[in-house]
Parts: C-alpha cells; structure tokens; sequence
C-alpha cells in the first residue's frame, strides 16, 4: 500500500533535475580539489620552499641574472645556515629586498678580508686559517680590508663575485632572523637545471 505518491515530471523536467545534480555533484568535486590543493600548497608555498629570480651579477660564475632558483626553507627551521650555504635573505637595510649570497663567517668567528684574502679565526684556528674557495675561479681576490667580530646571532656573506657585490663588506654582518633558506635547485634556464650543492668541503 502506497502512503505517498510521488510527484511526477514531465520527462524533460526530470532531464533538467538530472542535469542539475550532475552539476552540483561536479561543482563540489571542484571544490574539493580547490580546498586540499590549497591546503597542500599554502604551507610548502610559505614555510617549506619559495621560488627566487636571481639579480644582478654579485654570485657569477656560479649564478647568474634571470635564473630560476627554488629555495629549501625547512631545513633553516630543523638547524642552522653552514660555511659554504648559498642563502636568500632579507637585505637588513630594507626587508622588503632579498638577496642571495654565500656564507662565509660563521657566529662567533672572526672575519678577515686582507689582500685579496679571506682569514677565518675562529677556536680551531687561534691565529687564523686562510679560506680555500674552490667553487672561486683561480686567481680570485677579495677585495676590501675589514676585521669583524661575528655576534652569536650573526653570520659573514658574500657574493662570489668578489669584485662585483653587494654583501658584509658593505652592509655587516646578517643576523640569522633575516635568513630565509638556501638554494636547492636551479629550475632555468634548462641547460643548467639541476640541484644546487651546498655541502662544501673547506680546510678549516
């Protein structure tokens, strides 16, 4: 025995309800996708990696203008910047510029740049130990004569064109809060895609 009868539509309005919910149906399906790919990209957008264009001409030969670069921010938030990291960083003279350059000095260490070389002096190295710069094309001099003091917070960076940037020797030292991240693969030009090294070898 039936209780209720069901409402009856004409076929082309059954066609058209059908034709609603297939869309509504999808439209949620879209929203979905929306909703988990934002929740996937928004963090390793903002906390993990972040693209960077390089400017200018201060890290040739190992960078270049114009090249695509993506950034590994995480590692900066397990542990610290090391000698030889080619880090992005927020120029301390005006935050909203990033610059990338290489480690140098590390907290704590003393600095030295005189003729044409870089002295490390740290508690290894009482009296001091000239940096061995193998990614340098040979010959290369540091131009400058500076002696800093690096606070515990603070780290030495340069440029690897050191006749060409804009880097410690102008600006200080760069407190570890303005540090972003480090270089971890170069994404342009295609000839030179590839991950970036950052683990170096050096005679300290």
């Amino acid at each position: 025995m039936k209780l209720f009868n069901q409402p009856k539509y004409p076929s082309h309005l059954q066609e058209e309800l059908s034709i609603g919910k297939q869309a509504l149906i999808f439209a949620w399906e879209i929203f979905k996708v929306v909703v988990i790919s934002l929740a996937i990209i928004i963090p390793v957008r903002y906390y993990l990696i972040k693209p960077f264009y390089v400017k200018g001409a201060s890290m040739e030969p190992n960078f270049y203008d114009h090249e695509y670069l993506i950034i590994d921010e995480l590692s900066y938030h397990l542990g610290d910047p090391q000698r030889g990291d080619i880090v992005v960083f927020k120029y301390p003279l005006d935050t909203t510029q990033y610059f990338i350059k290489r480690v140098i000095g590390l907290p704590g260490e003393i600095v030295q740049i005189s003729e044409g070389r870089v002295t490390i002096i740290n508690q290894q190295y009482p009296n001091g130990q000239d940096l061995f710069e193998a990614y340098l094309p040979q010959a290369t001099k540091t131009l400058g004569d500076f002696e800093v003091t690096l606070a515990e917070n603070e780290y030495y960076l340069l440029g690897d064109n050191r006749l060409a940037s804009l880097d410690s020797r102008a600006f200080g030292p760069v407190e570890r809060r303005y540090i972003i991240g480090k270089t971890l693969f170069r994404g342009w030009p295609l000839d030179r895609l590839g991950l970036v090294t950052n683990s170096l070898e050096y005679n300290l």
